[in-house]
């Protein structure tokens, strides 16, 4: 085998025994990872051991050296802990490697979601298929395939019976002006002037063939044009300059699928450990996924207590203020980093903002809802990490989650356990599908 093929093969091992996606999100270290790499465990060896109790006294041993009833031995420090569990020391892993993409693709196929990215910003303008059309141009784009149809058109709306129209000039008591009166009633596509040029051609003694109009229609059969031309062929066509037209290639314009996602961190006093590390398990794998799905992910991160500044990811989830809350702050500066950087008319735009829920009295209707709604995204979401339940003032989820009911851009989540982690991002990402 080559190097490609054990390539190959260490991957189809890895993802047979790496760890489950779900259960990676919501129970794994996400810390090992980076932007452009997933790092997810893969169990090489758990070895089996013996699970001592404190409170059994021992096992009975057989063999020189032991008499029957001396215990096998004691157990060591760290083997277990005070209810006679084995000890938490897990297997050696080694880690499969999965980049945004494969993360993004196996995320749609686990929870049956299918985001089509949007193109936004245009990055190239180039010549596509020859399917417009113009009045002017080089000879070498002359349509003539549609020159010749106009041409054909025109042969089959001027063609007419000549030698039709020449009988009808023989009939006893017609004259031109007569001929030319009737053939205009019949829609007979004939010239006075050819009327008269052939009427003067006519022997004397042939202008009285027919008596009268009856007999002429009963002597004379027209002939279609059709039937004419399937007959004798066409040896001209009459082209027109107003008939020329030049074909030239459409503009295509390339669109590149890019992205911003504005990440909003509530860090103050009440933002404990454990909401924090929530923030982390829910916003992280909707960071890779959407990398995965844009070809150019950028990401902003905002922290906020009662004031709002922009931070580092290093900084985003770790961070803590003693301060108090106002959401609304963050809000403020997202719009300003948006409206500066990144119009609407060239990103697709992702806000996500999370916390427990608390906000300073009346910011969430005043300020932050009336925000929301002025800042245009393809999806505003809201996050609320509650560990232990809902707070007393822990309302603002409620309030937006009431007031934009049923709107297909905004998404509010509950996270109170890493249980409720893969739950809350499907909700983010299906209410963003069902908008594109």
């Amino acid at each position: 085998m080559g190097l490609r093929d054990d390539l190959e093969r260490y991957r189809e091992v890895g993802e047979q025994r790496r760890q489950d996606l779900a259960e990676f999100i919501q129970y794994g270290d996400l810390g090992r990872s980076r932007a452009d790499s997933v790092q997810i465990p893969i169990k090489i060896i758990d070895l089996p051991e013996f699970a001592y109790d404190q409170r059994d006294q021992g096992g009975v041993g057989q063999g020189e050296g032991a008499e029957e009833g001396d215990p096998v031995g004691q157990p060591e420090p760290g083997d277990g802990d005070e209810d006679g569990d084995p000890g938490e020391e897990s297997g050696d892993h080694e880690y499969y490697e999965m980049d945004p993409e494969e993360f993004a693709q196996e995320l749609d196929e686990q929870l049956g979601l299918d985001l089509d990215p949007k193109g936004k910003k245009v990055i190239e303008e180039k010549e596509g298929d020859f399917t417009d059309i113009t009045r002017t141009g080089p000879s070498s784009t002359l349509d003539f395939e549609r020159l010749f149809k106009e041409g054909l058109k025109r042969k089959m709306a001027m063609d007419f019976d000549e030698e039709y129209v020449r009988e009808a000039l023989k009939i006893d008591g017609w004259g031109p002006a007569t001929v030319y009166e009737w053939a205009r009633g019949e829609n007979i596509p004939v010239s006075r002037a050819w009327i008269e040029d052939t009427y003067a051609d006519i022997p004397s003694e042939e202008r009285a063939s027919y008596p009268d109009q009856e007999a002429f229609e009963d002597a004379v059969e027209m002939e279609s044009t059709a039937k004419r031309i399937r007959r004798e062929g066409v040896d001209q066509i009459p082209f027109r300059r107003e008939d020329e037209r030049y074909r030239y290639p459409e503009i295509v314009e390339e669109r590149e699928k890019n992205v911003v996602v504005v990440n909003i961190r509530d860090v103050s006093g009440s933002m404990r450990q454990k909401k924090r590390e929530l923030v982390e398990r829910t916003f992280t794998p909707l960071d890779w996924y959407l990398t995965g799905k844009y070809d150019n992910a950028e990401f902003v991160y905002i922290a906020h207590d009662a004031e709002a500044w922009q931070v580092e990811r290093e900084e985003f989830f770790g961070i803590r203020s003693g301060g108090g809350t106002r959401i609304s702050s963050a809000y403020e500066l997202a719009a300003q980093i948006l409206e500066e950087q990144y119009p609407w008319s060239e990103w697709n735009r992702y806000v996500f903002a999370a916390g427990d829920s608390e906000n300073s009295s009346n910011d969430t209707e005043d300020h932050v809802i009336p925000m929301m709604e002025e800042i245009p995204a393809n999806l505003h979401a809201y996050v609320e990490t509650q560990p232990s339940g809902n707070a007393i003032n822990a309302t603002h989820a409620e309030e937006v989650e009431r007031h934009f009911r049923g709107a297909d851009n905004v998404a509010v989540a509950y996270v109170t356990g890493p249980d409720d982690v893969v739950d809350a991002i499907y909700e983010i990402l299906s209410t963003e599908e069902d908008d594109s």
